[in-house]
């Protein structure tokens, strides 16, 4: 019989008399991979911050190696050996990746000197634990995600940790940094570690735990062994529904092929992507894939006017444009949903009206005065269309969940005269219920306003499902490309495998 490490029984936590957590009890064993799976609001982050001490429970109790532990706080709890891996990491991106792994050594150790050879031993000897080769001189913000998240759990172990907690830790990583990711944590797991795999991805919750609790709206639904569920019963268990994905198939109106919404024709740019051409019709989703470096964002960024390419054409309903700037892209009618909404999509400071109205400012000025009651109308509106759920929009941007904050950055759009709409990674982040529901919107945007949209996905199972068409990129070139029910996703899978 497994040993309990650590136990929550019955916990309550209420903020402004609204419950985040009711009655909610979880029990991680010993090295084992337990994983939390919840909507965005349903309760997650709240308890893993009662776990790290962040937040004190209103009511029940914790126990750490059958022990009650009571008030505990976050310094508690690393002294039980309990390591967070939030999000965003909580490394220091100005500092070396071996300052980064060796920080909290050295203030623990209070010497007034830094030997450096210490310090590059003492960092070396973390990633070794991993297996992994990271350059410990190099900046860590100049570390690709993956790479990060690395720094991240060596620096987790190195506290000889006994549980360690990965709040999402897979949002932004590609398939084949996730097979690496998985393979790390089993290593965790045979040291004994437990591990608490947070997470809304249906697939890889099943492959990487062995139990898996859900809650939602701050009460646990169900518990038990991973191998009791199936897709299906964990998006019940986390929605309260069952749904249900018909792929997205296009055909031209009236069986004839219409002129491109969006053509490019020879595009390159030294370094990035060279000699690439493909068209995108009217009402079209046309998905795009590949390993990390592929060339795709920067392809991306050429549309929307950032990089603009060095040689080739871009056409515009069958006219060519010249997009030098974003200025030139918007009103050329290409619109772009960027990767990182937080810190490239929304003024998270700012309101919800604000965040929608942002390019749609010459709309609603006359003489160079802004008419306000004409916004006013216009972001009801398209909070209404995007059915963003908030009491007014007003709303501060930053305190929507993730899906609300993608339907802000999608909805600005619909304010402007887009022909073409970019996504890139439009679900990242975005619990199962809340992707459903934007993919759904991005169909009926597609159809009825005869957009065409290039969609680009680390996620093959949401390209599969709502692309007519994907296309696969590898090393700045387009490699291969599969038309309806060939864009399969065991194809499209088993093709990017075979990538190196």
């Amino acid at each position: 019989m497994s040993e309990a490490f650590i136990e929550l029984r019955n916990i309550g936590k209420r903020f402004s008399g609204v419950h985040a957590l009711d009655d909610v009890s979880l029990t991680i064993n010993k090295g084992e991979i337990h994983c939390l799976a919840g909507e965005n609001g349903s309760g997650k982050s709240t308890l893993i911050k009662v776990i790290a001490g962040v937040y004190q429970p209103d009511a029940g109790e914790i126990l750490i190696d059958g022990k009650t532990v009571r008030h505990l706080t976050p310094i508690e709890s690393v002294r039980h050996a309990i390591q967070v891996i939030y999000q965003d990491f909580s490394l220091f991106g100005n500092l070396t990746v071996a300052e980064n792994l060796a920080l909290n050594t050295a203030l623990r150790a209070k010497r007034k000197t830094v030997n450096w050879r210490a310090v590059h031993a003492l960092a070396r000897e973390a990633l070794d634990r991993l297996g992994v080769e990271i350059d410990l001189t190099a900046e860590l913000e100049t570390l690709p995600t993956s790479g990060k998240q690395l720094v991240a759990i060596a620096r987790a172990l190195m506290s000889d940790a006994r549980l360690i907690i990965m709040d999402e830790p897979t949002t932004a990583l590609t398939g084949k940094e996730v097979e690496t990711l998985f393979r790390i944590v089993r290593d965790i797991q045979a040291r004994g570690i437990a591990v608490l795999f947070v997470s809304h991805k249906m697939r890889e919750m099943l492959d990487i735990s062995e139990r898996l609790t859900v809650i939602r709206n701050g009460r646990k639904v169900v518990e038990g062994p991973t191998s009791d569920f199936d897709e299906g019963a964990v998006i019940r268990h986390m929605t309260g529904q069952d749904i249900v994905a018909e792929p997205y198939r296009w055909s031209p109106p009236d069986g004839a092929a219409p002129a491109p919404r969006l053509e490019v024709r020879g595009l390159s740019r030294p370094g990035h992507y060279d000699d690439l051409s493909m068209t995108i019709g009217p009402g079209e989703i046309v998905g795009l894939s590949g390993l990390l470096g592929s060339g795709r964002t920067e392809l991306a960024l050429a549309l929307f006017g950032m990089q603009p390419p060095a040689a080739g054409t871009i056409l515009i309903d069958g006219r060519p444009v010249t997009l030098g700037s974003v200025r030139d892209a918007i009103d050329a009618g290409v619109a772009y949903v960027p990767e990182d909404r937080l810190s490239e999509g929304l003024f998270l400071t700012q309101s919800i009206k604000r965040n929608i109205l942002v390019t749609s400012l010459d709309a609603m000025s006359r003489w160079t005065v802004l008419d306000l009651a004409q916004g006013d109308r216009m972001a009801r509106e398209t909070v209404a269309a995007m059915q963003i759920a908030t009491p007014t929009p007003e709303k501060i941007a930053g305190e929507l969940s993730g899906g609300n904050q993608q339907r802000v950055v999608l909805g600005r759009w619909l304010l402007t005269n887009a022909k073409v709409l970019i996504l890139n990674g439009p679900t990242v982040g975005v619990d199962v219920g809340s992707k459903a529901e934007i993919h759904q919107k991005i169909r009926e945007l597609a159809l009825s306003r005869g957009l065409g949209v290039l969609m680009i996905s680390d996620d093959v199972l949401e390209l599969a499902q709502n692309c007519n068409r994907v296309v696969l990129m590898h090393r700045g070139r387009f490699v291969d490309e599969w038309d309806g029910d060939a864009a399969s996703e065991r194809v499209i899978s088993e093709t990017l495998k075979t990538l190196t």
